[in-house]
């Protein structure tokens, strides 16, 4: 069969048309990609943390301590007193109760301690809490958690039954920013990571708790009120004796340490026999010109429950980092079209990326990054990404991570300068070991490299010899329930 001329001259049409098709497609998607890489490169510019910014922050963390040592008003800092002057020594014994009310999930706790011989037992629940009643009232929120505990004192063997005439005690950890009136009171400053329950705020914490047990029919004494950085340093100093600092590092963020009592200007009750005070430093509320915040930053801090405030906490912490990152690729896809011509519809749903998920895509190390893969198509809905985008994706996470991280390690660099230990004395330099707590610094490993490696850069080769980060495994829960054996109605009645 012989093609006229006049098919072949279509014929040759088609192809050159089906090239120039093919051909702007390509150029189509370059420009796609020099778009992507320019706001790629913005970001990761303006998330630069160099050791000399770093230093720069820690010693502003240093005065921003002094400042809320010194005065209540003074500092974003609170430096809050934590009327805890002795923490556990190993001697304690008994059974004791706690309840650790730190964000989305509480846990109930229940701990025998065999004296030296260390803790004989523990057992605990995690409790979800419903959304609703984060931003529900006060009594709902403190029924629900009377409800749970009188179930897990309801369930318990005949073994845990206390002496006739003894009332059970518990620790309460409640990690939100308290105003300690005494070792078993505080009243609510205000609420943080999520909460927003109004009639709550300046109102005793112990005291609520206590009437809904009493609705609930629970016979429990509540002491010692802690925050859950105070337990995690109760619970190292338990196992340690040169824990000095506890960092908790999960969905919200916080630092405490110990202190000399001769260091807090602003403290004008008895002098604590120790010499010593664990102080709640609040430090989620730090803020310095020289925090590397971006667009995203201060986009996500205008739209959150509490503007203005806690913005190291979402920088560093894990209910925000996944949020970072949804709001890079939301810009991305809105102004490169990095998933397509049209923005997925679950990519502009706030917090829609938890962090679990950004960790679990940093993380991925399979040749085709199918883990990432996966997330996009199970959170965001988004199919039938290429490679390089899923590699971005992965870039993007280690630059939120990082920064992250390097701004931890500015932080306890600014303890460890306030308490003089980033020097030697007497020729000596003080052992100081940091217990470390919260689901980010124990599930998110590219996050926990990048902040012990910066810390190390940081005090330099001999000092990080001398500072050793540890996991305080469920330091929160079971630290409130050590406090609770040290400062127990009955130790007198014991002779202990």
């Amino acid at each position: 069969m012989v093609m006229s001329k006049g098919a072949a001259m279509i014929g040759g049409d088609a192809i050159i048309g089906e090239a120039a098709l093919i051909q702007r497609q390509h150029a189509r998607r370059s420009q796609r990609w020099l778009k992507v890489a320019k706001i790629y490169n913005e970001f990761e510019e303006e998330c630069a943390t160099s050791n000399e910014k770093l230093k720069q922050i820690a010693d502003a963390m240093t005065m921003e301590m002094h400042a809320g040592l010194a005065s209540e008003d003074d500092s974003k800092l609170k430096m809050l007193v934590s009327y805890v002057e002795n923490l556990p020594n190993g001697d304690e014994e008994g059974v004791y109760y706690a309840l650790d009310l730190g964000g989305t999930n509480f846990r109930v706790l229940r701990v025998q301690l065999a004296g030296k011989s260390g803790i004989k037992s523990q057992e605990f629940v995690e409790v979800s809490i419903p959304p609703q009643l984060m931003v529900g009232t006060k009594q709902e929120l403190f029924d629900y958690i009377a409800t749970e505990l009188a179930k897990f004192v309801g369930d318990e063997s005949d073994k845990f039954h206390l002496p006739p005439g003894r009332q059970r005690e518990l620790g309460f950890t409640f990690s939100f920013p308290v105003m300690q009136l005494s070792i078993a009171s505080g009243t609510l400053m205000r609420w943080t990571k999520g909460f927003s329950i109004d009639d709550m705020v300046g109102q005793d914490v112990v005291s609520e708790l206590t009437q809904a047990m009493k609705r609930k029919g629970i016979d429990m004494h509540v002491s010692p009120l802690v925050n859950d950085t105070v337990g995690t340093l109760a619970r190292g100093r338990y196992d340690n004796n040169d824990v000095a600092i506890a960092v908790i590092m999960g969905t919200g963020t916080n630092a405490a340490y110990v202190e000399q009592a001769h260091g807090i200007p602003k403290w004008h009750g008895p002098p604590p026999k120790s010499g010593e005070m664990v102080i709640n430093m609040e430090w989620g509320n730090f803020s310095s010109s020289h925090l590397p915040l971006t667009e995203y930053d201060t986009a996500l801090d205008i739209e959150s429950l509490n503007p203005g405030q806690q913005m190291y906490e979402k920088m560093i912490s894990g209910m925000y980092l996944g949020e970072i990152l949804r709001r890079v690729l939301l810009r991305m896809a809105d102004e490169a079209a990095l998933f397509g011509d049209t923005i997925p519809p679950k990519l502009k749903t706030p917090f829609v990326l938890r962090t679990p998920e950004m960790s679990a895509m940093h993380h991925d190390t399979s040749k085709d990054l199918r883990v990432v893969r996966h997330k996009l198509k199970d959170i965001l809905e988004i199919s039938n990404t290429s490679l390089k985008t899923r590699k971005l994706i992965v870039e993007l996470c280690n630059v939120i991570a990082t920064r992250g991280a390097r701004l931890t390690a500015a932080g306890i660099l600014g303890i460890l300068k306030k308490t003089g230990r980033d020097i030697a004395k007497n020729g000596e330099t003080p052992k100081t070991v940091i217990a470390m707590d919260g689901g980010l610094y124990e599930h998110y490993t590219e996050y926990r490299k990048h902040l012990e490696n910066t810390l190390h850069e940081l005090v330099g080769d001999e000092l990080a010899e001398c500072i050793k980060l540890v996991h305080s495994n469920d330091g929160s829960g079971i630290g409130a329930a050590l406090l609770t054996a040290s400062h127990s109605r009955y130790l007198e009645i014991d002779g202990s």
